[in-house]
């Protein structure tokens, strides 16, 4: 089983030989996985079916459950999921190859939590793959996501739970586009988004987490190039209300959303494992930096959305802008 998937401003080439986890892959690129291609990808995930450990006989220890040897690292069972890797850096792209080897305590979990195990095998599979390759040119993952809204070309942030999915999906609704729900990378200029299934309230798709269920991303881009960061907040007035707010305050937004994300919670010790193991890549992604670019280039709001408020994103942003 072959597909490509173009996501975070990658393209992944899957080769998957067992079923049952091409079908979480395929869950996971909310239908936007490609029949396979020949051209060149820039990450390479193969699934093998074997159940055997790597040979690191010959590797480096680099950490509990790590080993590197000339630019290649073993990971087992990373960030829980169930699967070891192989990591391979070679000219323009890297090559991870997973075997499905849980301990018992990692595969009872699995069946019992079963919309936690997805969602690390997702993250395990593609996502955390498709970011680190975007880091290694010097993109940094970001809790955010672009979207066009009338004539504005927003680059939203806010803290889990504000309601930013809510407001990007009532946007959508409308044929607006976005580079996708919770997570991106950017350079300070334009966002890539990571694809993944919506995840809002009534849905009707797979259940997640606080009650939401997920649903296919309806007008999705690849990248967009904002024109203004908007830092969405939760206010006690029933209407909404937009401010100017300082680069600094739009900064500390996006790089504190993005560290307190739950789906970046195991990214960054993923991360650095695999820059420790070969030798590729930041140590640590240029978050703040990047941050501070798009914050220093663009016009910086805070938009309290009211608790009450209905309104579309593009119409508060046109109308309240010209009240500011």
């Amino acid at each position: 089983m072959r597909a490509t998937l173009e996501t975070a401003g990658e393209r992944l080439s899957i080769d998957c030989s067992l079923p049952w986890v091409m079908d979480l892959i395929a869950e996971g690129a909310a239908g936007e996985l490609r029949p396979h291609e020949t051209c060149d990808a820039s990450v390479l995930v193969r699934v093998e079916a074997s159940r055997s450990g790597f040979d690191t006989s010959r590797f480096e220890l680099l950490a509990r459950g790590a080993w590197r040897r000339n630019g290649e690292v073993v990971l087992e069972n990373p960030c829980t999921a169930g699967f070891d890797v192989h990591v391979r850096r070679v000219p323009e792209r890297i090559e991870l190859t997973y075997r499905w080897r849980p301990p018992a305590r990692d595969r009872a979990a699995a069946w019992a939590l079963r919309s936690r195990f997805h969602l690390l095998a997702r993250a395990v599979l593609i996502q955390y793959p498709a970011l680190w390759r975007a880091g290694t040119r010097g993109r940094a993952p970001l809790h955010a996501s672009a979207c066009t809204a009338g004539n504005a070309t927003p680059l939203l942030t806010a803290q889990s739970g504000i309601g930013r999915s809510t407001v990007l999906l009532g946007e959508v609704a409308y044929g607006s586009r976005a580079t996708g729900d919770n997570l991106a990378v950017g350079d300070g200029t334009t966002i890539w988004g990571l694809v993944e299934p919506l995840r809002v309230a009534r849905a009707g798709g797979r259940r997640m987490p606080h009650g939401r269920q997920e649903a296919p991303m309806p007008g999705r881009v690849p990248k967009l190039v904002p024109d203004r960061l908007v830092v969405l907040e939760r206010g006690r007035s029933e209407q909404p209300s937009l401010e100017a707010c300082s680069a600094q305050r739009a900064t500390r937004a996006l790089v504190t959303s993005t560290y307190m994300a739950g789906e970046l919670r195991r990214y960054w010790s993923f991360a650095a494992a695999l820059s420790a193991g070969t030798g590729v890549g930041p140590a640590h992604p240029p978050v703040e930096d990047v941050a501070a670019a798009f914050a220093a280039t663009l016009p910086c709001f805070s938009l309290s959305v009211g608790r009450a408020t209905e309104s579309r994103l593009a119409v508060l942003l046109d109308t309240l802008e010209v009240a500011a």
